[in-house]
């Protein structure tokens, strides 16, 4: 058993060390799909309205630390 474990972690290991292989295994297609999604939410435009609350509270902070 213990051997059989440390063939396993071997080859894990090797394929990281070679760029082979995905070390993700399944889930890759998973975090794919996720850091998709993430880079398109980012990229989005923030709506005028919010953008103008941001800027009225930015605005209001100072006002409150010199109280």
């Amino acid at each position: 058993m213990k051997d059989m474990t440390k063939d396993i972690l071997a080859g894990v290991t090797g394929r990281r060390r070679n760029g082979a292989g995905d070390p993700l295994g399944p889930n890759s297609e998973i975090g794919r799909k996720l850091k998709q999604y993430y880079d398109e939410l980012v990229s989005d435009n923030v709506p005028d309205r919010f953008a103008q609350l941001l800027s009225q509270l930015e605005q209001a902070e100072p006002a409150q630390k010199k109280d």
